[in-house]
């Protein structure tokens, strides 16, 4: 079984995929402050968003073909829920430290540990998770439909009951545990 996971035309294209996105962070941010090519780095980072077409494509094409879903696909539906709905804020980071480091910008500011703003900021890493899970689920149902009638989907299937285990654990363990930080963090004095 675990062979032929590592050689689904998923699994290629998930790990293809994540590499392809760094390369085309990497490279996006590179024009855009070493070379000083804004628009070319604007089309590359833009590429992010075709790796993620790429891997969903990937894999119903693998399943329409008559290859059986398995846990992969799902993987490779979950890959993209959260490309989509994290990338953004991943390459709006990684903007802001390379603008630091290469174009004199100030440092971008770290969200405190504790604190009303550290709650304002899990309850968003939330949304976000809400996004991804809803599209991972939505690209799972595509597969699930375009595979037809009579495909084994059982192994995608499993990851709606998945998705619900990480929402609530994601819901528990951010929101939830910093609902009682609502008072800003306290200061430190200085030591005499």
């Amino acid at each position: 079984m675990t062979t032929d996971l590592l050689r689904s035309p998923a699994t290629l294209a998930i790990v293809v995929g994540e590499i392809a996105f760094w390369l085309f962070l990497v490279a996006g941010l590179a024009a855009r402050y070493v070379l000083r090519a804004p628009r070319l780095g604007l089309v590359l980072l833009a590429g992010t968003l075709l790796v993620d077409v790429a891997v969903l494509t990937t894999a119903v094409v693998d399943v329409r073909a008559g290859g059986a879903a398995t846990f992969v696909h799902g993987l490779a539906a979950l890959y993209v829920g959260t490309s989509v709905a994290f990338g953004r804020s991943i390459i709006a980071w990684a903007d802001g430290h390379a603008a630091h480091r290469w174009a004199g910008a100030d440092r971008p500011r770290r969200v405190p540990r504790h604190g009303r703003e550290r709650a304002a900021h899990e309850w968003r890493l939330f949304a976000r998770w809400l996004l991804a899970a809803a599209l991972a689920a939505g690209a799972i149902g595509l597969v699930v439909v375009l595979a037809g009638p009579g495909a084994r989907v059982t192994a995608l299937t499993d990851w709606f009951p998945r998705l619900g285990v990480v929402t609530a654990v994601w819901f528990l363990t951010g929101p939830v545990w910093h609902l009682g930080g609502s008072t800003p963090a306290r200061r430190q004095e200085p030591e005499s």
